[in-house]
């Protein structure tokens, strides 16, 4: 299956992640993983190509996308799963490594009781309609962490995708205005910005949008509290950290807890 250059255009415009704007807290992440199978890519960009009639700044629906991806791993995980739908909400779900932890950030922040996390999952996490969490992308297309696809494809009118670095020069001006705008307008209760590479300039185009801002740096607490800047603007907490919400290489000393890090952000800060 090939990727479409109309299909791939409008979704690095208009795509920018899943759940509803409307939602209380918004993770940023750095991109969405993957990129590295153009099958699985092309079928998030036609579905999203095809469902679409405007051309707004839009959050998906997590759940329907994904029943439009196939699920393409060998091995006995392959006759469980049809699609990334059946392998994340379906009855036989696995839980996301990173999800868990924004769900227990979420329920910390509300000084709440845990909640059974492959449960909340598959029933509540990123819903559309329930305008809890919204699961946003700072750059739209699936990146591979050591990797650039695209710069394979054969698109003369996107000419940006020859790098990594001139794809996100190109489109990190539009997708942050949009981010921030969106925040002046829906007043999320907390936007957290994780696996951040390039801390100084978000904070230089928060500044500049909200020119009264400050930024103040907070230390991580091993085991517990990521290092991460905090900033109030107008009613949002914005948050900022490197970290992402999973261990790395799977030690548990690379990671946080999560859900003293809600606490933190709502009770001691």
């Amino acid at each position: 299956m090939l990727i479409e250059e109309n299909a791939l255009k409008h979704w690095i415009d208009n795509f920018y992640g899943y759940g509803s704007w409307q939602a209380r807290f918004w993770f940023v992440g750095y991109e969405e993983s993957g990129g590295d199978v153009p099958e699985e890519v092309a079928e998030k960009l036609n579905y999203f190509y095809n469902k679409q009639t405007a051309n707004p700044p839009t959050l998906c629906d997590i759940r329907e996308l994904y029943r439009h991806v196939a699920f393409r791993v060998d091995g006995p995980r392959a006759e469980k799963f049809a699609n990334l739908n059946d392998h994340r909400f379906g009855r036989q779900a696995t839980l996301h490594g990173a999800w868990k932890n924004l769900i227990a950030f979420v329920h910390g922040y509300q000084n709440e009781k845990l909640p059974d996390l492959l449960a909340y999952q598959q029933n509540s996490f990123a819903l559309s309609s329930a305008a809890s969490e919204a699961l946003i992308q700072l750059y739209p297309l699936p990146g591979h962490n050591h990797a650039w696809y695209y710069a394979w494809l054969d698109l003369p009118q996107c000419p940006f995708l020859k790098s990594r670095t001139i794809y996100q020069d190109y489109v990190y001006p539009s997708r942050m205005r949009t981010i921030l705008q969106n925040i002046s307008v829906y007043k999320p209760e907390v936007v957290l910005m994780y696996g951040m590479d390039n801390i100084n300039l978000l904070k230089q185009s928060t500044q500049e949008f909200f020119p009264a801002t400050k930024f103040r740096m907070v230390k991580a607490i091993k085991l517990q509290i990521p290092q991460h800047h905090r900033a109030d603007l107008d009613g949002t907490t914005m948050l900022i950290t490197t970290q992402i919400p999973a261990l790395r290489h799977n030690r548990i000393e690379t990671g946080f807890d999560w859900q003293e890090f809600g606490k933190t952000v709502k009770y001691k800060d």
